[in-house]
């Protein structure tokens, strides 16, 4: 749907960054993951899938941030998320693992 809104309202060779107004960090975004898969898909095992989360050294050019400036689609498109990054990531796993 968000597709076929910017093919209606965007400008033909122009690029729009979509961000969600938020940074969160990678740890969380796992932790949120676990969480919802203990809600919709419980392991067997019967424990909890944050138990499955290791922490490694990390690697040489370890990125530290992810941004994205989305100022422009907002300012020329009038486009603001209807969804935070937590709604979104709660439907989509629900979608995925009801089925």
């Amino acid at each position: 749907m968000l597709l076929i809104w910017f093919l209606k309202k965007g400008i033909i060779g122009e690029t729009y960054n979509v961000g969600g107004n938020n940074e969160i960090p990678n740890i969380q975004i796992v932790r949120e993951i676990c969480t919802i898969l203990d809600e919709v898909k419980p392991a067997e095992s019967g424990n909890s899938y944050h138990q499955l989360i290791t922490f490694v050294k990390d690697r040489p050019g370890h990125d530290f941030r992810y941004a994205i400036d989305s100022t422009k689609i907002k300012q020329d498109l009038g486009w603001q998320p209807h969804e935070t990054f937590q709604s979104g990531l709660r439907k989509k796993n629900q979608l995925v693992f009801r089925q």
